[in-house]
């Protein structure tokens, strides 16, 4: 369940990431403090919970992947192969790193 809390923080980055460039009006600056509040506050929920340092490289990692997707998909960011090469290597590392933490540290 705090891996989900992680993940859903990690779609708020995303969220507020593009609302840092985006914003221009009252309405989608408070969208998007509103995505960082949220966005931090289940990630120092999960923390409490899981091992810090895995919990902000899973949000980081997810974050990055989602918001360079965002820019391409949505935002006409060239497509390179390189990139998402790149992309795949990091979530391979958070999700190394998601595997190699011990079920004790979970606690």
């Amino acid at each position: 369940m705090k891996w989900i809390q992680v993940i859903i923080a990690a779609i708020f980055e995303v969220l507020w990431v593009i609302g840092l460039k985006h914003a221009d009006d009252l309405w989608s600056w408070s969208g998007t403090m509103i995505a960082i509040i949220i966005s931090f506050y289940l990630m120092i929920m999960a923390g409490k919970r899981l091992p810090v340092g895995t919990v902000y490289a899973v949000f980081v990692g997810l974050g990055t992947m989602g918001t360079v997707m965002s820019d391409i998909v949505f935002f006409g960011e060239p497509f390179k192969f390189v990139k998402i090469g790149l992309i795949i290597v990091l979530l391979f590392g958070v999700v190394g790193l998601k595997l190699v933490t011990d079920k004790g540290d979970e606690s």
